[in-house]
């Protein structure tokens, strides 16, 4: 996928391949640093996915070699300095922290990550569901480095994912780490070389994109429910979701592929 020559404050790009939605930052310049513009436009492609029906699973890339560089704070700061964020209200939150005004994702993301990914970088792949990365990446959440907090999840995500001591670790040292590390903390879930990632995390969506859709929706809604509210509150679900799931098209349609030994086609019903 070739790039479009971006406007000054960088854009976002996407692309539609099959059930997919290609989700891609395009200011390679400026090492994908992050405008207004571009999380306007991100927000608007989170949203998209979750709209149309056509769509099942997202990938989130960049163009250039290095995934981002974090926030273009030249740009950024006025925002953060009113209390402001950059895209409306009404449209998906991309870094799906459940705040008023903004919508949580449902379908799932699949990222690709590359050199260099520091702060809002980690912080969307954290805000994920599945990351690739490349074996080039470096990672730093460095927001104390620059006298501001990460307020894109990595204060609740890092410590789910790798415990207190290893999230404060990184949070406060605003230390270079690299994929080995995202590996072992639980950061991202596989690392390729470099040049393979995007490849890799399409057929990890396209793989995705063959299951039910309504299953998967609810899969994924219940696991980010367990983490969030608790195993008790996520289990109070399990008959009533599945239920509504086995009453469906696509179950009906899972039984007879099942019985007659052939790939399921799923429509989403």
């Amino acid at each position: 996928m070739e790039a479009p020559t971006p406007p000054a404050e960088g854009a976002i790009v996407t692309e539609r391949r099959g059930s997919l939605l290609l989700v891609g930052f395009n200011r390679p310049a400026k090492l994908n640093g992050f405008t207004p513009a571009m999380f306007r436009q991100l927000a608007e492609a989170y949203t998209l996915l979750d709209d149309d029906p056509a769509l099942r699973v997202g990938v989130l890339h960049a163009f250039g070699p290095h995934f981002t560089a974090g926030l273009d704070l030249p740009s950024i700061a006025p925002l953060m300095q009113r209390g402001e964020k950059a895209y409306p209200y009404g449209l998906v939150d991309p870094f799906d922290l459940g705040q008023p005004g903004y919508r949580r994702r449902a379908k799932p993301m699949v990222v690709a990550v590359k050199g260099i990914t520091y702060t809002l970088g980690i912080e969307l792949m954290l805000a994920a569901d599945i990351v690739v990365a490349a074996d080039d990446c470096r990672f730093s959440q460095l927001e104390v480095q620059r006298g501001i907090m990460a307020t894109g999840g990595a204060t609740l995500r890092m410590a789910q994912r790798a415990g207190m001591g290893n999230a404060m670790l990184h949070l406060l040292t605003a230390g270079e780490f690299g994929s080995a590390e995202a590996l072992r903390l639980n950061f991202v879930q596989k690392v390729v070389p470099a040049g393979r990632e995007l490849d890799e995390a399409i057929a990890v969506a396209e793989a995705i994109a063959m299951q039910a859709p309504l299953a998967v929706t609810a899969t994924r809604l219940n696991v980010i429910k367990a983490i969030e509210q608790g195993p008790l509150a996520a289990a109070q679900d399990f008959i009533a979701t599945q239920q509504r799931l086995s009453n469906s098209e696509d179950a009906a349609e899972g039984v007879r592929a099942f019985v007659e030994k052939r790939p399921a086609k799923f429509q989403g019903r």
